[in-house]
């Protein structure tokens, strides 16, 4: 039983105390019969302060149809041009205004308010020092997590880092330059980096707390939307992210705490997001007859997750992300990330052999001969290899249906207990690669094998016949760009996982593919179910037209900050153009 898989009642109590202290509100609370909870008595033993960071983790969104403005989940790359469905108005279609409030911004700084308080608390609780740094170390790992969800949509950001009173000077400062909130997040990190656990010194009941390597992973992340942010826009600082990104990923790899899930073999991506159960080489059992959880021993791959719980009876927050979003099309692939996946002689769209897109008689033909993770990760009527999860009913339509967390019980049961992925190490190895190439305009041979080349092999299970290994003279031999084979590699582990409109923004070229009409599938008749014949363009479904479909280079990169901050601090300034 991990920490979340507690009487919800004990670990909301210092939670509501938390609430209450960052809202400057009554002391005097709602709880069971005969209990109350002052900020007198608590905040006395280090059990206090783990119960209190407990609240920290109700930060962590994931599949819930609640919060996909959390910290990047698959409904975010509706902003993209990966994906097409549920999104925030606005978002593509130019037609977005200041708004008066942004739920990021509030619960951001409410998270960043929480975690002040917990750092400031700790110095009156009794206990050893290497317990308290640790909680105090998840709190800072909470609101460096907080800062770089605001930076990276606003930019300039005011820094806070005390609990405030009604007469603080800083409750109305200005912005503070970005690159001076990225550094304090880096100090943060690498204090949470210092004082957490490694992962293999977990208890199993807290699975899911922050660990080292979870602190180190998450910095290389932020240093890599920093370094490229500056570097496709001039700013001196990239070359010093970019080696942070580097460094910080290259210290996980090298400790080898974690790696690659491979329990399954050649089916090892698919299991990657579904539960964990079953004997390998035995995939139906491993989809019906499943545990309801990794944990790091069964699966180390996993570095950071949201958890949801195990059933009915020990539920934390399940979710209906199969039947809601995935069944309904709400989160629909687009032609852009289907053509994205390579054939298995390693090539594009436009330069394999394989490329059957002009002869295409079916929707069938285009699973054909692809980097497997396609199938494994797309829905089609005809599995090439049925035995992996081709249990769901599927219906040809208007567009594509991803299979990332569809499990096949949780979908007939409409109801799932399947963790989200926040942090999994192949992003590591991605953000190692990619800050290789962008710090020197190279990678070598080695590099690749140790980064892109180990996802190949896990999705092929070692058969280069299936997708050869990506080399430099492979890439001149074939007349290919370096750069855009890494940020295809990234674009395709990571589909679905809400990373490709905020890898739109750092690279600079949202401004290029957002204004493009966005296309479903190749239309078939006979397909058709419906009998009405959709929306086409050049006989691609048209989910929206290029009309629709709009970014203000100077503007778009950076929302508006919230309209109702402005006018109560009024040394806040808005960004250009809004």
């Amino acid at each position: 039983m991990n920490f979340y898989k507690i009487n919800r009642k004990k670990w909301l109590l210092p939670a509501i105390a938390v609430l209450a202290l960052a809202a400057g509100c009554t002391k005097k609370l709602d709880q069971q019969p005969g209990s109350q909870l002052s900020d007198s008595n608590f905040w006395k033993t280090t059990s206090d302060l783990a119960q209190a960071s407990n609240y920290l983790y109700t930060f962590l969104n994931g599949l819930s149809t609640d919060d996909p403005s959390g910290f990047p989940t698959p409904q975010q790359d509706n902003y993209s041009d990966k994906t097409f469905g549920d999104r925030s108005v606005g978002f593509g279609d130019g037609s977005s205004v200041a708004p008066a409030t942004w739920p990021e911004w509030t619960n951001y700084y409410k998270a960043i308010r929480a975690a002040n308080n917990i750092i400031e608390k700790s110095a009156q609780v009794t206990g050893t020092p290497a317990d308290i740094s640790r909680y105090v170390g998840e709190a800072r790992f909470f609101r460096a997590m907080s800062y770089f969800e605001l930076v990276k949509r606003f930019g300039d950001v005011p820094f806070v880092n005390r609990t405030l009173t009604q007469s603080d000077e800083l409750l109305y400062g200005n912005r503070t330059a970005r690159q001076t909130v990225v550094d304090s997040i880096y100090a943060d990190l690498d204090f949470a980096a210092a004082n957490c656990p490694q992962p293999d010194g977990l208890a199993a009941a807290q699975y899911g707390r922050i660990t080292r390597a979870a602190a180190l992973s998450y910095k290389s992340r932020v240093a890599l939307f920093e370094g490229t942010w500056d570097k496709f826009r001039g700013i001196a600082n990239a070359a010093a992210n970019l080696a942070i990104a580097k460094a910080a990923a290259y210290t996980v790899i090298t400790e080898g705490k974690h790696s690659l899930y491979t329990a399954q073999g050649a089916d090892s991506y698919f299991y990657e997001f579904q539960y964990d159960g079953g004997a390998a080489g035995n995939p139906i059992q491993a989809v019906v007859g499943a545990q309801k959880n990794y944990t790091y021993a069964s699966n180390k791959e996993n570095i950071l997750v949201r958890l949801y719980g195990q059933n009915q009876n020990n539920n934390i927050a399940s979710h209906s992300f199969g039947r809601t979003y995935l069944d309904q099309a709400r989160i629909a692939p687009t032609r852009t990330m289907i053509d994205l996946y390579l054939y298995k002689d390693g090539l594009p769209m436009g330069k394999s052999d394989f490329d059957s897109t002009a002869t295409q008689t079916s929707t069938q033909t285009e699973l054909r001969n692809r980097d497997p993770r396609l199938q494994m990760s797309l829905y089609n009527s005809t599995m090439i290899t049925p035995s992996i999860g081709g249990l769901i009913p599927y219906v040809p339509g208007s567009t594509y249906r991803f299979r990332k967390y569809w499990i096949v019980s949780d979908w007939t049961a409409n109801v799932s207990f399947i963790n989200f992925n926040i942090l999994r190490y192949a992003e590591v190895l991605l953000n190692y690669a990619e800050a290789s190439y962008e710090i020197d305009g190279a990678i070598s041979d080695a590099d690749l094998d140790l980064t892109v080349n180990a996802l190949r092999n896990r999705a092929t299970g070692n058969d280069v016949s299936k997708l050869p290994l990506l080399t430099n003279a492979f890439v001149t031999a074939n007349g290919l760009d370096m750069r855009t084979e890494l940020r295809r590699e990234r674009s395709v582990e990571l589909a679905f996982e809400g990373h490709a409109y905020w890898d739109l923004l750092r690279w600079k070229t949202a401004e290029t593919v957002l204004p493009k009409a966005a296309l479903g599938r190749k239309y078939f008749a006979a397909e058709n179910p419906g009998g009405v014949t959709p929306n086409l363009l050049d006989g691609y479904v048209l989910l929206e037209a290029a009309g629709f479909r709009t970014f203000n280079a100077g503007r778009d990169y950076l929302w508006a900050l919230p309209t109702r901050e402005l006018a109560l601090n009024p040394d806040l300034e808005q960004n250009p153009n809004w």
